[in-house]
């Protein structure tokens, strides 16, 4: 007889010699049957959305340790990390997506509009950029969080019309108008007006004066007085020019007007010359020389590694170099551009302080210094060179204004201690025309030799394809480990990009790979990278591609790259010979078309990418 315990889940089996029976009880087995209720399925359509919108992260954010845990069914046996769901109509459908913190990066994906039932959307603290996708009419979306983002366009007009939408917090997106749309304040949607606060309540604006003994709040009024004493000692001393920008200790205050005072989200500290001795122990370390000056080793007080740039006498960039620098980096923050940590202006001294670039730069590892050079493999550089094309993109697509940086070359390109790579140097960037100006800008030609785009020097009229041309070259760097300009070769080997040139028209890759990494790519990565390369060099401006196409030109690339070494690491597994492991990639030609002429534009790689929304 076998009897069920209630209290602990437990089966109690008592045996009982049959009357009559000579022998004990003998149990050979027993089988015990429970009925399970049935198990639910997720909604096939959400499955196959939510499948989409992580391959759509993965595009970039290949290494991301949350989208590698995504796999199997979303909701069931448990549910995805971030994702919640809930029972309906016979099936499992997502109810809610919380990436927040989740360290993405890229474009939000549209897919998420097509999830149904979606009811909650977090993706604050995160570095999205792009805009916010258009969600159908029919949605149930009821909140929606996406403060602290790199976002550039403003929400689509089109949530307000949601039935179920009530908050939309979007603060802390420093590249976003805080004024909405008017249609915005006068529906019934709930918003933290764009302030910059991380728990989302709302506060009175406030200016955040650094000092030596900590932080005070001030009131606006207070911040204006001091504008005020700062400006006039400014004129007595000489310093700064009386231009658009003033600098109240380590915040940049922007005074456009008399009667438009605003303070711009991105703090910039203002050194003392005894902080920056102290930190670099008085130069002691140099590790770099430039146009502007010398670059120094330093360490802040609380520990972090700094580079320390001292402006020399001989400099032959000045005072406008060094303001041109400090205020466009005040306005703009991106994973792969450099950020300014701080300046110094002090006794004639003008000082530029950034974080500390462990890798140095992409010149000193592809052909610097002995000291300083290491071999990077294929992937490495790929991945190096998306990194720079989406740090350029972002300058091209400032949601303010287009910024042309006027100075793209490899040793522009710093690494830090992951290899990600960062632009930098800004002391030449201009902003583009805006809407109503003439497309091009008129200045004195600026830029390195080797690196110049020759219809730039030519009619000294600016525009971004003259960062396409540079960009361009970099890619030639990248694919050759060869100098841009080097006299000491043979006369028809000093420009990177006239040697190259034939060997691109005859479809002779091979012999212009850098040695180093021959029989270490895929085949059709290293095409792909080829035909952006050329389609930048182009001597018309009018036949070069934008940023936006070349981005989308190197992640294809680096996804085939990647895929095939996964491949191969899988062959590798099954014990086939190192001697063999590009054997099956390499096999495969692409045909590189001719460079094009004025009469036969690239049909895809010229395709201008749309605008971004005015702010």
């Amino acid at each position: 007889m076998i009897t069920p315990n209630e209290s602990n889940g437990s089966l109690n089996m008592t045996l009982v010699k049959a009357s009559g029976g000579v022998f004990g009880p003998i149990c050979n087995a027993y089988e015990i049957l429970q009925v399970h209720p049935w198990v639910k399925e997720t909604n096939q359509k959400d499955v196959d959305v939510a499948l989409n919108v992580r391959n759509e992260l993965l595009a970039s954010n290949q290494e991301n340790e949350l989208l590698k845990s995504w796999s199997g069914d979303p909701c069931l046996p448990n549910p995805w990390h971030g994702l919640g769901c809930e029972p309906y109509n016979g099936s499992v459908i997502i109810t809610s997506l919380d990436l927040s913190s989740s360290e993405l990066q890229g474009s939000i994906p549209p897919s998420i509009a097509e999830l149904a039932k979606l009811k909650t959307l977090n993706l604050s603290y995160n570095c999205f950029n792009g805009s916010i996708p258009e969600f159908p009419a029919f949605s149930v979306l009821e909140s929606m969080d996406i403060r602290h983002n790199q976002l550039t366009r403003q929400p689509p007009e089109s949530l307000i019309s949601l039935p179920h939408l009530e908050l939309l917090y979007y603060g802390c997106n420093c590249y976003l108008d805080k004024k909405l749309q008017p249609s915005f304040n006068e529906s019934r949607l709930r918003t933290d007006s764009g302030r910059c606060d991380s728990e989302g309540r709302t506060h009175k604006p406030v200016i955040v004066i650094g000092v030596a003994c900590g932080s005070f709040l001030f009131t606006i009024v207070v911040g204006i007085v001091f504008v005020c004493i700062y400006r006039r000692r400014l004129r007595h001393r000489g310093g700064f020019d009386n231009k658009e920008q003033h600098m109240v200790e380590n915040i940049l205050i922007y005074l456009p007007s008399k009667d438009d005072i605003s303070t711009k989200s991105i703090a910039i500290e203002k050194f003392t010359l005894a902080s920056i001795e102290a930190a670099t122990e008085k130069y002691k370390t140099l590790i770099g020389e430039g146009g502007f000056g010398s670059v120094f080793h330093g360490m802040l007080l609380e520990g972090q590694e700094v580079a320390v740039k001292v402006r020399s006498a001989e400099s032959t960039q000045g005072t406008r170099e060094f303001e041109n620098e400090l205020n466009l980096l005040s306005e703009i923050r991106h994973e792969n551009l450099v950020p300014l940590l701080g300046y110094c202006s002090e006794n004639d001294q003008q000082i530029l302080v950034y974080p500390f670039m462990s890798n140095g730069s992409l010149q000193d590892r592809l052909y610097g210094d002995a000291a300083k050079r290491k071999t990077l493999d294929w992937p490495t550089r790929l991945s190096i060179a998306l990194g720079a094309a989406r740090g350029l993109q972002y300058l091209h697509t400032f949601a303010g204004r287009c910024i042309i940086h006027r100075d793209v070359k490899s040793s522009n390109i710093l690494l830090d201690h992951t290899m990600c790579a960062k632009v930098a140097d800004f002391g030449f960037s201009k902003y583009a025309p805006q809407e109503g100006d003439s497309g091009v800008i008129s200045l004195e030609v600026r830029g390195t030799a080797g690196y110049l785009d020759p219809e730039y020097y030519t009619t000294q009229q600016l525009s971004v394809k003259s960062d396409v041309f540079s960009f361009g070259v970099v890619l030639l760097e990248i694919v050759t480990g060869r100098e841009p300009l080097n006299i000491h070769r043979p006369r028809n080997e000093w420009s990177l990009v006239e040697w190259a040139t034939p060997y691109l028209r005859d479809q002779k890759i091979d012999e212009i790979v850098d040695p180093s990494i021959r029989g270490g790519y895929h085949a059709e990565a290293m095409w792909r990278v080829v035909e952006a390369a050329q389609s930048c060099i182009e001597t018309s401006a009018a036949y070069r591609p934008f940023m936006a196409n070349i981005v989308r030109e190197l992640e294809d690339a680096l996804i085939i790259e990647n895929n095939a070494s996964e491949y191969m690491k899988s062959i590798d597994s099954l014990g086939t010979s190192n001697s063999n492991r590009f054997s099956v990639v390499m096999d495969k030609r692409i045909a590189l078309p001719p460079m094009s002429t004025p009469s036969e534009p690239l049909s895809i790689m010229t395709q201008q990418p749309s605008p971004p929304q005015p702010r």
